[in-house]
This record gives structure tokens, C-alpha cells and sequence, in this order.
């Protein structure tokens, strides 16, 4: 794929002009009603979809099921780190107020990390590719021990680092409105915002350590990981509103994730080793299995509420 100088910046432009764009609509600190996060939704997943178009006119069909197969793959796994945010909002009693300036500015972080791996993951595997059987068997067992811990619930009181956090830092007791520090006796402190916004960019990274490694297993590029990452991530908050409340349907995603994982994982060392997998039969698996866990949970639900 022949990327060009005026590609990277027309994708970052319209990244951050996005993200201005969504700082300026909610520059406030009103709740967000399920109206407008379900609105916006419709608008990220839109974005998203244009860019592959935008993909699949200037390079080909190829690289733009590899974007769609990589934008998806994102999204899926994008979801159970929207579930541990309610989990971390609600351990923390978080107004829905400030949530919206947390995610921000926990998205902007999470798109900075996620650029600099994505680029020392492209440099390490093009200087030595047998790195991708790692990456092939991290995903693999990752994708165990997600489905070994599916009945496991994220405890923030567990987290090493919100204790760690909370002995070094000197901090309110209370929120101030959506500051994330201020003076008292000409003294700084940290409200508690501040460490709700640490444990989010915390959380993303470890999220990243799954996400990134399975998108490259369905492409090599990293303008397509890029893209795919930052139009995925550009929708979690409006998708966090959305879902916040639906969080318990839910109840089969673990094990639908775990099984993506595995495959991308088994994907990444077949497709080197021995053949490689068409990008459009992985895409078809993903679609096929997230379907299956979405429609159990639902069917579960319903059969529970019904008996």
C-alpha cells in the first residue's frame, strides 16, 4: 500500500478536527442523554465506514476489508473496556456530568499510545516477522484467560496502581466541578477526577496490549491500524452513554471475545507459517462470532426475565 505524505495528514486532520468538534458540543458538563449518545454513535460508526470507502477508492478492495476487518476488531474489543469504565465510574461514584471531560481527554492519551506501539510494532515486525508467532501466541493464551475469567469482575480496590496512586498523590475529597487539580492554602491537590482520568488511560493501555497485536494480524500496515484504531476509538464515549445502561445483556461477550482473540492469534501464525487466510474469511468469523454472542445474551436475558 502506497501511502503518502498528504494521506497521513488528511487522517490526522480529520481526527482531530473530530475531536474538537466533539470538545466543542460538549464543552459543558450537562448529562448526556441516550438520545444524543445513540445520535452521535450513528455518527462515529458512519465516520468509520467512510473511511474504509475513502480506502477502498484510492487502494482497492484488499486494504479496505483489511481496514473494515481491523476497525471491527477494535470496536468488539473496545467494548469490554467500556464496560470496566462503568465498572471504575460507579466504584468511584462519578457524576455522568464529568464523564464526558474524562473520556476526552482519556481517548486523546489512549490515541498518542496507541500511535507510538503501533509504530514499534511495524518496526520490530518488518525488522524481524518471526516476532509475529509471539504476538500469535500472546493473542491465544490471552484469549484463555479471558474465557478462564469471564465470571471475573474488575474491582478497582484490587488495582495495584489505584493504591499506589492514591498513597503518592495528595488529593481532595471531593470533586471540583470537572477540574482535575486545585489550589487550596496555595497548595496543589488532585481531585478525584484527576485519578479517575489516570485509571482510564491505565485501563486503555491494557487494553491496547490485546487490541493492537490482533489488528495486526490481519494487516501490516500501519496507516490501516492507525485508522482503524483512532475511528474506533473516536466512538467510545458516545458508545459508553449508549450502553451504559445495557451493560448486563451483555452477559456472552467475554467468551465471544476470547474466541476472536484466539483465532486472530491462530490466524496470525497460520497466515505466516503456512498459508495465508484470506482477509475477507477472518472478517466473515469475527462478524459471525460476535453476532452469536450478542444474539445469546439477548436470548438469555429474555429467557431469565421471562421465567
Amino acid at each position: 500500500m502506497n501511502v503518502t505524505t498528504y494521506a497521513w495528514i488528511a487522517l490526522l486532520a480529520f481526527v482531530g478536527l473530530m475531536l474538537v468538534i466533539d470538545l466543542f458540543l460538549h464543552r459543558g458538563h450537562q448529562e448526556i442523554t441516550f438520545k444524543e449518545a445513540a445520535f452521535w454513535s450513528s455518527i462515529w460508526v458512519l465516520c468509520g465506514l467512510a473511511v474504509g470507502g475513502v480506502i477502498w477508492f484510492f487502494s482497492g478492495s484488499e486494504f479496505a476489508i483489511q481496514y473494515y476487518s481491523g476497525y471491527l476488531i477494535e470496536k468488539s474489543l473496545a467494548i469490554d473496556n467500556v464496560f470496566v469504565w462503568g465498572l471504575l465510574f460507579s466504584a468511584l461514584a462519578v457524576p455522568q456530568r464529568f464523564q464526558h471531560r474524562v473520556l476526552f481527554f482519556g481517548v486523546v492519551g489512549a490515541l498518542v499510545m496507541r500511535g507510538a506501539m503501533i509504530f514499534a510494532g511495524a518496526a520490530l515486525i518488518k525488522e524481524a516477522s518471526w516476532t509475529l508467532y509471539i504476538f500469535g501466541a500472546f493473542l491465544i493464551y490471552t484469549g484463555w484467560k479471558m474465557f478462564a475469567g469471564r465470571n471475573d469482575h474488575f474491582d478497582v480496590d484490587d488495582s495495584k496502581v489505584y493504591q499506589y496512586l492514591k498513597r503518592k498523590l495528595r488529593m481532595t475529597s471531593e470533586f471540583h466541578e470537572q477540574k482535575f487539580m486545585v489550589r487550596i492554602n496555595g497548595l496543589r491537590y488532585f481531585t478525584p477526577l484527576f485519578l479517575v482520568l489516570i485509571m482510564v488511560e491505565f485501563m486503555d493501555l491494557v487494553f491496547a496490549v490485546d487490541s493492537i497485536p490482533a489488528i495486526f494480524a490481519v494487516t501490516d500496515e500501519p496507516y490501516i491500524v492507525f485508522a482503524s484504531n483512532a475511528l474506533a476509538i473516536l466512538g467510545l464515549r458516545s458508545m459508553y452513554f449508549l450502553i451504559a445502561n445495557l451493560m448486563e445483556k451483555f452477559i456472552y461477550l467475554k467468551e465471544g471475545l476470547s474466541v476472536i482473540l484466539v483465532w486472530v492469534g491462530i490466524k496470525m501464525i497460520v497466515s505466516h507459517a503456512l498459508v495465508k487466510i484470506p482477509t475477507y474469511v477472518s472478517l466473515g468469523i469475527i462478524v459471525a462470532v460476535m453476532a452469536v454472542a450478542i444474539i445469546a445474551s439477548i436470548k438469555k436475558k429474555n429467557l431469565s426475565e421471562s421465567a
